[in-house]
C-alpha cells in the first residue's frame, strides 16, 4: 500500500477526488477467508481507494494495479481461493478467469462513478478507463483462441435460422459458421469492444415455461406431485418438435440429431473410462434421468395418449431432449426475479471457453424487455466470439456438453475423501482448516514447487499435518516437522499411485478411431493421467528434498 500513499501524496494537496469502491459481498459464502486476504495484501476490507484528478499516466497505472490486487481477492471462486498459495500471489496474475472479472469489475465501478457526472474527476475517470481497457486488449492478445473456419461446409440452415431470427427482433453482429474442433460457432462480423452488445435476444423469441402453461399438457402435468417446471418444459419440447406449425421450427430443425454428450457414452466408451471420475458421473446421471423417466412413462402415455403419444416418448427420445436442454439451455433472470431454465435460439451457438468474451449474461433488461450478451472482452472480426457455460470441470463438460475443454482447465480438480477431524483452533485463523473438503488440481498450475509447498495445495498439507501432530505451527526447517512432511507425501504418494493404477494404461490408439465417444473417453483419461502423473511427480521430488534436508540436520547435529 505504499505505492498508494506515495501517489496520494505526490499529487496536488488541493484537489478533487473520487471513492472508488470495489465491495465484498455479503452474501459471499467466503468472505471471511476474502476478508482476511485484504487484510493481509494491507488493504480494509470495508475501505475504498481515491482517484484524484491531478493523478499522472504513471500514478493511474500504479492506482489500476493497486485496485485490481483489490479486486482478484474479492472475485476468487472456490476453486481459486483453494489454490492460492500466497495471499501476496494476488498482486500477480493468477489465472485468465479471475483477471478478466476483476477488470470488469474494476470497469463497472469506473463507469457508475462516470454516469455521476462530477464534471471536476470526469477527465481522471475516463483515463483510468482507458488504461484498465487497454489491460484487457493486453490479457486478450496475450491469451485468446486462434478461429479456423471451415470454409466447405454449408451452413444454410444456420443462417435461415439467423434470418428468422432478425425478423422476429433478434439484434446480431454475429455470423454461424462451422469451425475446426468446435462443430459450429458465432463469429464476429466486425470488431467488437469492450462493451458491446454481441447479441440481443427478444424475451419473445425465448423458449420458456411461459409456452408450457399455454399448452395442452400442462394441465396434466401439474397435477404430478414434485414434477419441475424444467421436466415439464422439456416433455413440451419432445412435442413440440415434430409440430410442423411451431414458431420454433427452424430453430428445432437446425438442432443436431444426436448431441453426442457423455450420456450417449457407448460400451466402447464406458470401459475405456475405467478408473476415471467421469465413469462415476456418467453412470450416476444415467440412472438419475432413468429413475425420472420411469416414473412419467408409460403413465402419461397410457393415461393421455392423444396428448403424450407413446412414439415420441420413448426412452431414447428422453435422453436425446435431456442432452438437448444440459447442452443448450441457458438459465435466465427474468423481471419478475425468478429464475428460469431456457433454450435461447441463436444464442446456442455460442460455445464455451476458460477464458471466454461474454462473462455476464442471463438477466432480462426490462427497458428493452430482451436478453443482452455485452462483451467483456475485445472480438475481431472473423474471431470465435465464445462465452463461459459456468467454471465447471471436464468430467462436467463431457458428460453434459460432450467436449473438453481447450487449455488447461484450473477446474479439473481431484475431490479427496479424507476422513480426518477438523481443526477449529488454527493459528493461522481458520484459513487453512475451515475447508470441509480437500481436493488437488495439475501441479503445473502452481508456482510454488519447494519445501512445504511442493506444487500441492496449502490446506489439503496443514490439514494432514496436524492430523498427524496438533503440535504444528509452523514451516520450520526442524526433525519433527521433515519427518511429518515425509509421512504426508507418503499417504499422498500411496493414494494417488492406487488412482494411478486403477486408470491402467491409456490406448492412445483408440484416439485415431471414427467412433466420437471412445475418442473422447480416451483424450479424457490422458488429461486424468497428466493431473495424476504431476502430483506424483511433485510428491517424489518433495521427498528428495525433505531427505535432502534430514541429511544436512543429521551432519550439523553430530
Amino acid at each position: 500500500m505504499d505505492i498508494y500513499k506515495n501517489m496520494i501524496e505526490d499529487s496536488s494537496e488541493i484537489d478533487n477526488d473520487v471513492q472508488l469502491v470495489l465491495e465484498l459481498s455479503k452474501g459471499d459464502p467466503f468472505l471471511g477467508k476474502k476478508k482476511k486476504l485484504l487484510e493481509d495484501m494491507g488493504f480494509d476490507p470495508e475501505g475504498s481507494m481515491s482517484i484524484r484528478s491531478s493523478f499522472t499516466p504513471g500514478h493511474l497505472t500504479s492506482f489500476l494495479d493497486m485496485m485490481l490486487q483489490r479486486a482478484r481477492i474479492i472475485n476468487l471462486d472456490e476453486v481459486e481461493l483453494y489454490f492460492i498459495e500466497e495471499a501476496i500471489d494476488l498482486g500477480v496474475f493468477t489465472n485468465p478467469r479471475n483477471e478478466l472479472e476483476a477488470l470488469d469489475s474494476i470497469l463497472k465501478v469506473i463507469d457508475k462513478s462516470l454516469s455521476s457526472g462530477k464534471d471536476a474527476t470526469a477527465n481522471v475517470l475516463q483515463n483510468l478507463r482507458n488504461v484498465t481497457v487497454d489491460r484487457i486488449h493486453e490479457l486478450g492478445t496475450r491469451i485468446g483462441e486462434e478461429t479456423r473456419i471451415l470454409r466447405d461446409s454449408n451452413s444454410d440452415m444456420e443462417n435461415c435460422l439467423l434470418e428468422w431470427g432478425v425478423k422476429n427482433g433478434v439484434k446480431t453482429r454475429l455470423d454461424i459458421a462451422h469451425v475446426e474442433g468446435a462443430g459450429r460457432g458465432a463469429i464476429a462480423r466486425e470488431d467488437l469492444k469492450v462493451g458491446d452488445i454481441a447479441l440481443e435476444i427478444p424475451l419473445s423469441v425465448i423458449i420458456s415455461e411461459d409456452l408450457l402453461h399455454e399448452s395442452d399438457m400442462f394441465p396434466i402435468l401439474e397435477q404430478i406431485d414434485g414434477i419441475s417446471s424444467e421436466t415439464m418444459l422439456l416433455l413440451w419440447s419432445m412435442k413440440e418438435k415434430h409440430n410442423q406449425d411451431s414458431v420454433y421450427k427452424l430453430y428445432f430443425d437446425t438442432l443436431p440429431e444426436e448431441f453426442n454428450t457423455g450420456l450417449s457414452f457407448g460400451i466402447d466408451a464406458i470401459m475405456a473410462l475405467e478408473g476415471t471420475l467421469l465413469l462415476e458421473e456418467i453412470v450416476q446421471a444415467k440412472e438419475h434421468l432413468r429413475i425420472q423417466y420411469d416414473e412419467l412413462f408409460p403413465s402419461l402415455c397410457d393415461c393421455h395418449p392423444d396428448v403424450f403419444p407413446r412414439e415420441l416418448y420413448t426412452w431414447e427420445q428422453f435422453l436425446c431432449a435431456c442432452e438437448l436442454w444440459y447442452s443448450n439451455s441457458m438459465k435466465v433472470m427474468f423481471s419478475d426475479g425468478k429464475l428460469r431454465t431456457c433454450l435461447i435460439p441463436v444464442a446456442g451457438f455460442l460455445n464455451h471457453s476458460i477464458f471466454p468474451h461474454i462473462m455476464h449474461y442471463g438477466r432480462i433488461d426490462s427497458t428493452t424487455n430482451s436478453l443482452k450478451f455485452p462483451l467483456s472482452r475485445p472480438c475481431n472480426a472473423g474471431e470465435q466470439c465464445f462465452l463461459s457455460y459456468g467454471n465447471f470441470s471436464s468430467p462436467h463438460l463431457v458428460t453434459f456438453y460432450g467436449f473438453l475443454p481447450r487449455g488447461d482447465n484450473p477446474y479439473d480438480v481431484i475431490p479427496l475423501d479424507i476422513d480426518v477431524p477438523q481443526d477449529e483452533d488454527c493459528e493461522d485463523g481458520g484459513a487453512a482448516c475451515e475447508w470441509n473438503t480437500h481436493m488437488v488440481r495439475g501441479t503445473w498450475f502452481s508456482k510454488n514447487h519447494v519445501i512445504f509447498n511442493y506444487g500441492l495445495p496449502r490446506p489439503l498439507l496443514n490439514h494432514l499435518r496436524r492430523a498427524r501432530s496438533q503440535m504444528w505451527q509452523s514451516n520450520t526447517l526442524t526433525r519433527g516437522n521433515l519427518e511429518i512432511e515425509l509421512e504426508v507425501l507418503g499417504d499422498l504418494c500411496s493414494t494417488f499411485e492406487g488412482m494411478m493404477e486403477a486408470l491402467g494404461e491409456a490406448r492412445l490408439d483408440d484416439r485415431e478411431t471414427t467412433r466420437w465417444d471412445v475418442k473422447l473417453a480416451v483424450e479424457f483419461k490422458v488429461l486424468q493421467r497428466r493431473i495424476i502423473s504431476s502430483i506424483l511427480t511433485s510428491c517424489y521430488n518433495g521427498c528428495k528434498l525433505l531427505e535432502f534436508e534430514l541429511h544436512k540436520h543429521t551432519v550439523e547435529h553430530r
